[in-house]
């Protein structure tokens, strides 16, 4: 048991918090979240952090109830005198609100990387933010933790001949390269063009897939409708199978019925986000090791490099 560090979670993520707990060594510590009869949330910490590592678990998914839990969790230690105060958000909410795509919108990614640093966080660590840049938005340390380092020895497990990755959009592109890189495999894009947001007008796929296991990696999946349409795509073109791994099952809409009803093999996911039910094609994987690693070497002031793909790449000279 660590003396002077702590590990609590807000409501939304417990069922992760407890698993990454578990993993480092030490059970959850005590908070009080509370919600007033008008729904404003209220938190309170049960036991002393006075000079404490405070990491704090949570995704901030929908609803927004989440982020301002978290918020709320962040100020709290900060006035109780916590030492450090570090956010731990397996999914970062308004991720894809990273730009101005279009006149007078807002950029969501950076409004809530404002709130947190606002708030007193000192700290972010987070996997697969849906654009790497979203790092920069902030003004103290992220770790940003790459998902490959639990779909890698999945896939390794699967022994599929005539293995090539996709990305299921061209945004993926450099995340598909490094892993298709790991395998020594070829890799192809299926380019979309959205009429508006989650409505794809079409697709097209850029490489030859054909007598191929097809294995489409993204970051999140929301309705399915892309990786539903590009399974279907990449059949078409002659792939043997298609299956799919997406890090944030946000699955919104019809996801399940898409993911169920489309010619996929197979949809990994991790548990940063928790499924609202089960699905035959949905298999889930755990980040509850990976984060703990990270935990340890943020706590130990040690390097998290060797989590990510690319430190292997380099030490297989790729």
């Amino acid at each position: 048991m660590e003396s002077n560090l702590s590990i609590f979670s807000g409501s939304g993520s417990r069922y992760l918090a407890e698993k990454i707990a578990s993993k480092f060594g030490q059970t959850l510590g005590s908070v009080n979240i509370q919600r007033f009869s008008d729904g404003e949330i209220g938190v309170e910490f049960q036991e002393s952090i006075r000079g404490e590592f405070v990491f704090l678990v949570q995704s901030t998914f929908a609803p927004t109830d989440n982020l301002m839990e978290l918020l709320l969790m962040i100020d709290a230690a900060k006035r109780a005198s916590a030492y450090k105060v570090i956010a731990v958000i397996p999914y970062y909410g308004y991720a894809r609100q990273d730009r101005k795509d279009k006149p007078r919108v807002a950029i969501g990614s950076k409004l809530v990387a404002n709130m947190l640093v606002a708030a007193g966080a000192d700290r972010v660590i987070t996997m697969d933010l849906h654009a790497p840049q979203i790092q920069g938005y902030f003004d103290i340390p992220v770790d940003h933790l790459d998902s490959s380092a639990i779909f890698i020895p999945y896939i390794q497990s699967l022994n599929l001949d005539n293995l090539t990755f996709a990305a299921p959009d061209v945004g993926s592109a450099n995340r598909i390269r490094e892993v298709a890189s790991f395998f020594e495999c070829d890799m192809v894009i299926c380019d979309k063009h959205r009429k508006r947001a989650n409505e794809i007008a079409s697709m097209v796929v850029i490489g030859d897939v054909k007598d191929r296991n097809v294995v489409l990696i993204d970051d999140i999946c929301d309705t399915g409708g892309t990786l539903a349409k590009s399974a279907n795509l990449l059949l078409e073109k002659g792939a043997k199978s298609v299956r799919a791994f997406c890090t944030h099952p946000v699955l919104s809409g019809n996801a399940y019925e898409n993911i169920d009803n489309s010619v996929l093999e197979e949809l990994v996911v991790c548990d940063t986000i928790p499924l609202k039910k089960e699905s035959k094609k949905i298999r889930v994987v755990s980040t509850d090791e990976l984060f703990a690693t990270a935990l340890r070497h943020a706590y130990e002031n040690k390097s998290i490099n060797s989590l990510f793909i690319r430190s292997r790449l380099a030490k297989q000279g790729i």
